[in-house]
C-alpha cells in the first residue's frame, strides 16, 4: 500500500486546521501535532476528528525524543509545520515565547527530522512562515531574494527560524521548502486577529478599534487559497527554495473594515456603538507589506482564487453559523487591548 501519511504541525489552529480539511479530501492521512496553546483549538478539528485518517498527537515541536519517535512510528512523506506563535501584539507584551517556541523549538525540530531523513530519505518539510519577515515595504514588492528585516519581536522570530531551515538545507542538505505568505482570513481565525474581530463586534455592538489612521496596509488572502498553494508546494515545489504566497490584494485596515462592515450589514443587525474608532497605534507598526508572487505563479501554476468580497462573505457566514466558536474563548481573549508599552 503506498505511503500516505503526511504531519500537520499547528494543526489546532487557524491554517493548520483548514490544510488538515483540504489534506483529507485529497485522501492522505493526516497526523496532526499540537501542544495545546492558548491558540489551538478542538472545535477547529470538530467535524474531521472522528474520521478514520486522521490522528491527533499532543506533543511540543520542540520535545526532539517525541518527536523523533513519532517520525519513526508514522514515517510520513511530508511534514507542513505551522506550529508557531503568531500574533505582533503578543510579542510586544512578552518576546520570550516567541524566542523559544518559534526559535528553539525550530531548531529541536530540525535536530530530529536531521535524525530522521539519515533511515528515510522520501520525505520533504514545508516550513511555512511570514511575509512580515520582509519588514516594511514603502514602494515595490518583496521578492524571495531580498533581505529580510523584520519590525517586531514575531516577525524576527520566524525570520529566525527560516534562517535556521536555510543553514540545514545548505549544511545538513535537509530536504526542505519555506513559504512565506501574506495575511490570511477566513474561517477558524482567532479572534485575537482583526477579522474575527471586527465581526464579533458587529455581533455584540461594539465599536471598531483601528490603530492610528487605519492607513496601514497588507496584502490579504482566504485561508483555503493559501492552503491550495502549500499543497501545490508539496507536490511541484523544488527543495531547497522559497516560495511567497500572495493575491495581490493590498488594503489598509479602513479598507478592511469598511468592505466588512458593507457585507455583515446585510446579514447582521448593526448597533449603534459598532462603528470605527480610532485608537493609538502599535508600537513599531509596519506601515506596509506586500509580496511578489511571479515565483509560485510561474513554478507552480498556483494563482488565488477568492477575491475580498467572497472571502469576506464566506468568512462571515462561517461565523454567524458557528457562533459558538467565540464562546471557546474568555470574553476578555477577545476584546482586550495587547500590545500596549
Amino acid at each position: 500500500m503506498k505511503n500516505n501519511k503526511v504531519i500537520v504541525t499547528g494543526g489546532l489552529g487557524f491554517i493548520g486546521s483548514n490544510l488538515i480539511e483540504l489534506l483529507l479530501s485529497k485522501n492522505f492521512f493526516v497526523i496532526n501535532i499540537d501542544k495545546l496553546s492558548y491558540s489551538s483549538n478542538f472545535y477547529n478539528v470538530k467535524d474531521f476528528k472522528k474520521n478514520k485518517n486522521y490522528k491527533f498527537y499532543k506533543t511540543n515541536i520542540g520535545d526532539t525524543n517525541k518527536i523523533y519517535q513519532i517520525l519513526l512510528k508514522e514515517k510520513p512523506i511530508a511534514i507542513f509545520n505551522l506550529a508557531a506563535e503568531t500574533h505582533v501584539d503578543r510579542s510586544i507584551d512578552d518576546p520570550s515565547i516567541f524566542i523559544e517556541n518559534n526559535v528553539v523549538a525550530t531548531f529541536n525540530f530540525l535536530e530530529s527530522f536531521r535524525k530522521f531523513i539519515k533511515i528515510h530519505k522520501k520525505i520533504k518539510l514545508i516550513h511555512i512562515s511570514t511575509d512580515e519577515v520582509y519588514g516594511d515595504i514603502l514602494k515595490g514588492r518583496s521578492k524571495e531574494i531580498d533581505p529580510y528585516q523584520p519590525s517586531s519581536p514575531y516577525a524576527a522570530s520566524k525570520a529566525s527560524s527560516d534562517h535556521i531551515v536555510n543553514s540545514y538545507i545548505r549544511t545538513y542538505k535537509i530536504p526542505a521548502i519555506i513559504t512565506n505568505c501574506s495575511n490570511n482570513y477566513g474561517p477558524k481565525q482567532h479572534p485575537e486577529k482583526l477579522i474575527p474581530k471586527l465581526i464579533y463586534n458587529s455581533l455584540y455592538n461594539l465599536p471598531f478599534l483601528i490603530y492610528g489612521k487605519g492607513k496601514n496596509s497588507r496584502e490579504w488572502i482566504f485561508v483555503k487559497d493559501h492552503c491550495e498553494a502549500l499543497y501545490q508546494i508539496f507536490l511541484k515545489g523544488k527543495i531547497g527554495s522559497s516560495y511567497n504566497i500572495g493575491s495581490g490584494i493590498d488594503l489598509t485596515n479602513l479598507n478592511v473594515t469598511s468592505k466588512l462592515l458593507k457585507v455583515a450589514k446585510k446579514c447582521i443587525e448593526i448597533g449603534p456603538k459598532t462603528k470605527i474608532k480610532f485608537v493609538n497605534d502599535r508600537p513599531g507598526h509596519d506601515y506596509r507589506y506586500a509580496l511578489n508572487s511571479k515565483k509560485i505563479n510561474k513554478e507552480i501554476n498556483w494563482k488565488f482564487k477568492t477575491n475580498f468580497e467572497q472571502g469576506i462573505k464566506i468568512t462571515i457566514d462561517w461565523y454567524l453559523n458557528n457562533k459558538s466558536y467565540y464562546k471557546s474563548f474568555s470574553k476578555k481573549d477577545i476584546i482586550r487591548r495587547l500590545g500596549k508599552l
